[in-house]
Formats: structure tokens, sequence, C-alpha cells
């Protein structure tokens, strides 16, 4: 009988985007805000400025010039523990969609917020 193999969930739509402020609303860092810095849509996490931090132990490598010590940086969290805060009403918010229709019959679908209606894709 061999050892059943974890299967990776499905990736989820993630509606965040890079550069992003997001504040974490669950977890060790509860209440912190900071830019999306990185995105990994297959795993569902995020990684947020400032939010996570872990103390990564390095050894030095002169080859790549790597001084070597402990080193603090970010760690990924879950994408279910953050929301986008609103530039607008400077809130932590959901996010909703708005259809434009531009000339030639094309439509542009735009990120708002749930609560003012505020765009929160930059130009």
């Amino acid at each position: 009988m061999g050892i059943a193999k974890k299967v990776a969930p499905p990736p989820r739509r993630i509606e965040l985007k890079r550069e992003d402020t997001v504040k974490v609303i669950s977890g060790r860092d509860k209440g912190k805000s900071g830019r999306v810095l990185r995105i990994d849509r297959e795993r569902g996490r995020i990684l947020v400025e400032h939010v996570g931090m872990i103390k990564r132990h390095t050894r030095p490598n002169p080859n790549k010039q790597i001084k070597g010590g402990i080193a603090e940086r970010e760690s990924a969290i879950a994408v279910s523990n953050v929301m986008i805060v609103c530039p607008g009403c400077d809130k932590a918010t959901r996010i909703g969609h708005h259809v434009d229709q531009l000339p030639g019959g094309r439509t542009r679908r735009t990120r708002v917020c749930r609560k003012c209606g505020t765009t929160l894709d930059k130009k």
C-alpha cells in the first residue's frame, strides 16, 4: 500500500496585483499594511512588504558576494488573510468590478472599491 500524494488545490483567482496596498486581517501580523511584492497564484500565497518577517540563516559565499549571517526577510502569507486598501476611503475593502464601454465597441473591466466606488486600477 503506497502513500497517497497530496494533490494541490486548483489555482484560485486572485484579484490582487503587484504594488497594491493591502491590510492583513488575520494571523500573526493582523493590522499591518504593506505593498504586494510577489503573487503565487498556484499556491494562493502573496509576499507583502514588512509582513510575515522571518530570520534566515545564510552561509557566507565569497564567490557570489554573499556576506552571511542572520538576515530578516518576508515570508509568503495566504491571500485569504489580506484585503486591499482603497486609496480613496483609506479602508480595507472587497473588490468590485465595473465594465466601461470604450470607443469601437470594446469593453474594459476595472477594479473598484465596494465601499466608495473609487477605481483601484492605476492608469
